[in-house]
């Protein structure tokens, strides 16, 4: 919304483009306004019904105010919490809510029109905007608003609910008023042409402008942080963040400086990721496949993600400790100079987060900067040219990609970044890693979904396909080929043998076929894409320890297909 100001009278007139609209055409129009009631669940549950008892108010996690409400999926339960708005005939309403948790619905019925509804894979512990439209019928008067979660999943949790669109009569929560000046401003992640600025979030803020020296330079919605890029090097800059929403700008912080380095050698460049490569992940564990050491991975090769970093007391902060003794009295200088050795023979070594029982979370400005500092630290005391990202548990996309441009900044263009989703994580652009690697895209070196563990899914052409056959493989690629990863950045993640999983085996003759089918349009089963993609990135397994147990059938298979892709 602009504000227009005289400099003759001491008047600001606000006007909405609706506005200027019905003033041209000689009419007067209301300001749209909130028609949902305690939206905010300031008030606990008053005006909301939740299905079997499975609502409540809270007063933690909040994105605004002192409430939430929090429902819980039970049985056959989808913890429904609706409440009826009045509305005005012929009109069109904007519905929105912040929303944690997954599979969280957001939906509008007795339109009179369409009814609507839109829903979020996964938020991770971060909070989410679900928003969405609709139109009323030429009687209705009265529309239903709900959000509910999924059976068997946990609970979730909707705040700052919102109904916007003509005044229907039946009574409104206050509009919006401008927001405060945001706190906590803070640069970190410095290099020699950008830094990072973060901010506490202003729960009422649609958004905030960032001023560089007094100048407007930016404006960042979905977070509360950002990346300032074309600095010069040793140079001291003043940066001040305001929030903004439906009502206007508000104040702007405090200044905060923040100072550019100096040309930023890094911890040394690594080797660069041939154009098609065979990923690998390295147990620092003994399990029951083959105990290896760093140089006895096969030379199939090109990245070798080692696991995993281990979590430490500070939130986001990581570390990593050599199991030796579980390894055979390997010696952590033995593990460097074979880190150095693959280095040199071309290979990049990277350093994986998360697994299984990986515990590391990244939920605030804090714990972003804590892993992208104590990553860079690893990097340079074992020579890692890069790290994964495998967390199992979610991830929140604002925070994580704070991160992960905090260490690109600090360690340059030679950065590797893989991840390794899992396949419900990757159905949704909407989705925390989907979203994640969309936003680092240009720095992103490959996401190697995982295939297996999976049970059936959906495919890109909206028929489902259960793990195990090339079909799966080629319509769930597909999804992250056409969701915006190019397909440098695509690669099949399997298991080396049956042991390597516990459900998703198949054998590297079926990868071969997904791999012709995507880059060459042969060998595919009942889905065929509509196009293909020489320049898919490869193949990735669990684990190279697996596959040493079985010969090394998946790496001498998979490996020189990968490398003879177009």
């Amino acid at each position: 919304m602009n504000r227009i100001r005289s400099l003759a009278l001491p008047i600001a007139v606000t006007l909405t483009a609706g506005a200027l609209s019905a003033l041209a055409a000689g009419t007067a129009q209301a300001a749209d306004v909130n028609v949902a009631r305690n939206g905010g669940f300031e008030s606990g549950l008053v005006n909301w019904s939740c299905t079997g008892g499975t609502g409540a108010s809270v007063s933690s996690p909040v994105y605004a105010g002192s409430g939430a409400l929090k429902a819980t999926p039970a049985g056959q339960d989808n913890a429904r919490c609706s409440q009826t708005v009045t509305v005005k005939p012929n009109s069109t309403y904007t519905l929105s809510t912040q929303v944690q948790g997954s599979y969280v619905y957001l939906g509008a019925t007795g339109t009179g029109t369409q009814d609507v509804s839109t829903w979020t894979p996964g938020s991770g512990a971060g909070w989410q905007k679900l928003s969405t439209t609709f139109t009323t019928g030429p009687s209705t008067t009265q529309v239903t608003v709900y959000t509910h979660g999924w059976y068997g999943q946990p609970a979730y949790v909707v705040d700052e609910f919102s109904v916007f669109g003509p005044d229907g009569g039946g009574g409104t929560d206050p509009g919006p008023s401008v927001p405060g000046a945001p706190a906590g401003a803070a640069v970190s992640g410095q290099s020699a042409n950008a830094l990072t600025l973060s901010w506490n979030a202003v729960g009422s803020a649609t958004g905030y402008h960032v001023y560089q020296d007094g100048v407007r330079v930016k404006t960042v919605t979905g977070g509360a942080s950002t990346q300032i890029t074309g600095l010069t090097a040793s140079t001291s800059y003043s940066f001040q963040v305001s929030a903004y929403n439906a009502a206007g700008e508000g104040p702007k912080s405090a200044p905060v400086t923040g100072t550019t380095t100096g040309t930023d050698p890094g911890p040394g460049p690594g080797p660069a990721v041939p154009k098609h490569a065979l990923t690998g992940y390295w147990q620092n564990f003994d399990n029951g496949a083959t105990v290896q050491k760093i140089s006895d991975v096969s030379a199939q090769y090109d990245i070798i993600a080692v696991s995993f970093a281990d979590a430490t007391t500070t939130p986001g902060a990581i570390t990593f400790n050599l199991d030796s003794a579980g390894l055979g009295g390997y010696t952590v200088a033995q593990f460097k100079a074979d880190i150095a050795a693959k280095k040199a023979a071309g290979k990049s070594v990277i350093l994986s987060i998360g697994g299984e029982k990986g515990t590391v979370s990244v939920n605030d400005s804090a714990s972003a900067n804590n892993l992208a500092n104590s990553a860079y630290a690893l990097m340079q005391e074992y020579g890692f040219t890069g790290i994964d990202i495998d967390l199992e548990n979610g991830l929140n996309p604002t925070y994580m990609t704070q991160a992960l441009r905090s260490l690109s900044s600090k360690v340059g263009s030679s950065l590797v970044i893989t991840m390794a989703p899992q396949t419900i994580d990757m159905q949704s652009t909407q989705g925390g890693y989907f979203k994640t690697a969309l936003n680092i895209k240009d720095i992103l070196t490959v996401v190697n979904m995982q295939y297996y563990n999976s049970g059936s899914m959906n495919g890109c052409d909206g028929k489902v396909y259960s793990q195990g056959s090339v079909d799966f493989l080629t319509a769930l690629a597909c999804i992250q080929l056409e969701g915006g990863l190019d397909p440098s950045q695509v690669g099949i993640g399997v298991p080396a043998s049956p042991s390597g999983a516990g459900s998703g085996y198949v054998s590297p003759t079926i990868v071969g076929n997904a791999l012709d089918c995507l880059t060459r349009g042969t060998s595919c089963g009942s889905f065929k894409p509509s196009k293909t993609y020489p320049g898919l990135r490869g193949a990735m397994t669990w684990s190279t320890n697996w596959d040493a147990k079985a010969g090394s059938a998946w790496s001498n298979s998979v490996g020189p297909k990968v490398h003879g892709l177009p």
